[in-house]
């Protein structure tokens, strides 16, 4: 499988924050994340602004995979960012 590059923003509090990053480490695919909520002061500001200039808004989690942004617990579109369209697979 080709390596890519995935950053995931997250809250602590968010299930399907937690369903995406499972997804993925059962998907054996390397990543970055960031808990928004864990952070303080002006870090948690500029990360909340990332996100919101990211994804156009603060909903999460958001998922970035190679520059391709998706809002949302989205498996399907993991699946096709990191395997191709119409793969199966990885879940």
């Amino acid at each position: 499988m080709p390596e890519h590059e995935v950053m995931i923003y997250a809250l602590t509090t968010c299930r399907w924050c937690s369903r995406t990053k499972l997804w993925f480490e059962d998907a054996h695919v390397q990543f970055s994340h960031v808990d928004v909520d864990s952070l303080s002061g002006a870090e948690a500001e500029a990360m909340a602004e990332e996100v919101e200039r990211v994804s156009g808004g603060r909903r999460f989690p958001v998922t970035v995979i190679d520059g391709e942004v998706i809002v949302g617990f989205k498996p399907e579109e993991f699946e096709s960012r990191i395997n191709g369209p119409g793969a199966k697979g990885g879940e």
